[in-house]
């Protein structure tokens, strides 16, 4: 049960409810903040190092290997040694590790310090989000839980004009800099939360070791085979043995999930047809959105030769888009059932990539870049909280916690893989014949989304009357701005 401060005060207990809203919400919105700027950073950072497209895809999968390797088991260590203590580790690893990414003196000493902020930021959003439903209940809740929503996805609009303004005027390291005065003050905010009221749950709880290992094992050999094939060679001896050690580690992951008492993804839940579809759907979807965005940022700066900040300004579209309208469409699911629009979003989003394919020279960005964006900001948007919400909806509300950080993972993970291959897309290098290729492969993407979605998802299995705020909260961890959730009080209609 949520618990209260000791100290009955009024008063105090209004500064400490602030407090702690106000640490979820600059805890999470750095980590958000982080992962929609670095995009924009990478072709300043090449032209610092060198080390071409196989460095910048290391800068964004460091961040996401280690962030998919341990976000399922983050609220398993929150429980066993205390939210806030795992919080303050998050927010001082977060912290180390943004110092060293702006101070770092060549390209693979970034890379390492990306991958500690991973670490990090594994910690920071559910730590966050399970002291708000520690701390509140009911209606108190769904306005902390609001709150935390509106301030972190302005994350997702911001983030790319940001990172793309203190590339050009300053330099890329400060996008990691400019980290430090936000860390500073969520840490001083926490000294200022009870601190008996978010100590360990359970010492007792165990931590899937094991499946952490083979997910992290796994996910490393994998995406280094996949980035490092392009430099060494795919019959390259390190290649091949990364390549057959990290194949072999995902395929004993889901043997061992079965088997171990203390899963940290219990796989009985996919057992819910919308569940399992809709983190199918997700796979390709978010592949597309990471691919398709990591190709678009490099492609508009490297080869259409537009600054950061212009770069920044020309995907705000679909960052903007969804922030104004996903709650629209999370309520129309809601009344027409969510198939229609996990089937019709992703096509939109596919035209959207088709549209963008024909750049070619002449580049002219507002006939041949943004008619595209647009088009796929608004498939996308139309797309995201309907998913969110019929996989939600598929799991006993008692599982809704697990079932969103899995779908987060999902959706981390394919972003992770998407980004690796992207070299054996583009052909290495993103002039527009890479573009291209780029654009049609995210296109199909979408495609298979859409059709997965068509024919899977049953809008009669779907009540998304049990979606709460709690559950979906965890989901917002994307890409793309967060999703809205409908109304509980909705059912969506039989098929």
């Amino acid at each position: 049960m949520p618990t209260q401060p000791d100290d009955p005060s009024p008063s105090r207990a209004d500064d400490s409810d602030r407090s702690l809203v106000a640490v979820a919400v600059l805890a999470s919105f750095v980590a958000f903040l982080d992962g929609s700027v670095v995009n924009l950073a990478l072709p300043a950072i090449e032209r610092d190092f060198g080390g071409g497209l196989a460095l910048q895809q290391w800068v964004v999968d460091g961040y996401l290997l280690t962030l998919g390797a341990l976000i399922l088991v983050a609220g398993a260590i929150s429980d066993q040694y205390g939210r806030l203590a795992v919080l303050r580790t998050g927010l001082m690893i977060f912290a180390v590790s943004s110092v060293v990414c702006a101070w770092a003196p060549t390209g693979w000493v970034l890379v390492a310090a990306r991958c500690m902020q991973g670490i990090g930021a594994a910690f920071l959003v559910p730590s966050s989000l399970a002291m708000i439903n520690a701390r509140f209940s009911g209606s108190a809740q769904a306005r902390a839980i609001g709150t935390w929503t509106a301030w972190t996805g302005t994350a997702f609009v911001v983030g790319p004009l940001l990172g793309g303004v203190l590339v050009d005027a300053l330099n890329w390291r400060w996008i990691f800099g400019v980290n430090l005065v936000p860390l500073a003050i969520t840490l001083y905010l926490t000294t200022r939360l009870h601190p008996g009221e978010f100590t360990a749950l359970s010492r007792s709880a165990r931590v899937d070791v094991v499946g952490a290992g083979l997910n992290a094992v796994g996910l490393t050999g994998v995406v280094y085979a996949l980035i490092e094939g392009q430099r060494l060679g795919f019959s390259h001896p390190a290649v091949v043995v990364a390549l057959v050690v990290g194949t072999a580690c995902l395929i004993a992951f889901p043997l061992w999930e079965w088997r171990t008492p203390d899963p940290m993804m219990p796989l009985h839940i996919f057992a819910a047809r919308n569940f399992a579809v809709g983190n199918l759907t997700t796979v390709f979807l978010y592949a597309g959105v990471s691919l398709g965005m990591l190709v678009i940022g490099l492609f508009l700066q490297e080869t259409a030769g537009l600054s950061a900040t212009e770069a920044g300004l020309a995907t705000l579209p679909v960052p903007v888009l969804s922030f104004l309208l996903a709650r629209r469409f999370g309520m129309l699911a809601g009344l027409h059932g969510p198939r229609l629009f996990m089937a019709i979003g992703p096509l939109i989003a596919a035209i959207g990539y088709l549209l963008m394919s024909r750049a070619a020279e002449p580049f002219d960005f507002w006939t041949q870049m943004l008619p595209g964006l647009v088009v796929f900001g608004l498939g996308l948007t139309i797309t995201v909280s309907p998913l969110t919400a019929a996989i939600l909806a598929a799991v006993d509300p008692a599982q809704s916690g697990i079932g969103s950080a899995v779908n987060n993972a999902v959706s981390r993970i394919s972003g992770l893989i998407a980004i690796a291959f992207t070299g054996v897309i583009i052909g290495g290098t993103v002039d527009f014949e890479g573009f291209r290729h780029g654009m049609l492969v995210t296109a199909g993407l979408f495609m298979l989304a859409a059709v997965i979605s068509a024919v899977g998802i049953r809008n009669d299995q779907c009540d998304l009357g049990r979606v709460s705020p709690e559950s979906t909260a965890p989901c917002y961890d994307r890409a793309t701005p967060p999703p809205a959730y409908p109304p509980r009080s909705v059912s969506a209609p039989r098929d």
